[in-house]
């Protein structure tokens, strides 16, 4: 599994956003300056992000974006698949896959199942609040 530029990028300027949680909107120029990602990126992003109701959009000239959320509502993996669909390694693990036809014969799924259940298990268990409290370090000691 290999994570896509937006979905990493996505992570990012959610938590950019929730390290910014002064009350005020965080405009996509700045989260571009800081980020080093360009705008028009970054527009693409927030779009689906707020689409899916993880930002609000704030109009005028003092705009930009806030969570609609407290950054610990938010996980990784909540992100992730919004961005890059399922985390599963194979589809046969997939939420509401159809039975694959080898199921009764295969060696190997049990590989797919424990690294689909390792992948769930760090990424739906760290919010954007563990990352912004000394970068989610807690979770790789």
């Amino acid at each position: 599994m290999k994570i896509s530029t937006k979905g990493r990028y996505a992570l990012r300027l959610m938590l950019d956003i929730a390290e910014q949680a002064d009350g005020k909107p965080v405009s996509i120029r700045e989260i571009s300056s800081r980020q080093n990602i360009s705008d028009k990126y970054l527009e693409q992003i927030i779009s689906i992000l707020n689409s899916a109701g993880f930002v609000r959009s704030i109009r005028g000239s003092q705009g930009g974006y806030v969570l609609k959320n407290e950054p610990d509502k938010y996980t990784v993996g909540m992100i992730l698949r919004l961005t890059e669909g399922t985390l599963a390694p194979v589809p046969c693990v997939e939420e509401d896959a159809e039975a694959c036809e080898r199921l009764g014969e295969c060696q190997t799924i049990v590989v797919w199942r424990k690294l689909d259940e390792a992948i769930r298990s760090v990424v739906d268990h760290i919010t954007l609040a563990d990352l912004m409290e000394n970068g989610g370090d807690q979770y790789f000691i």
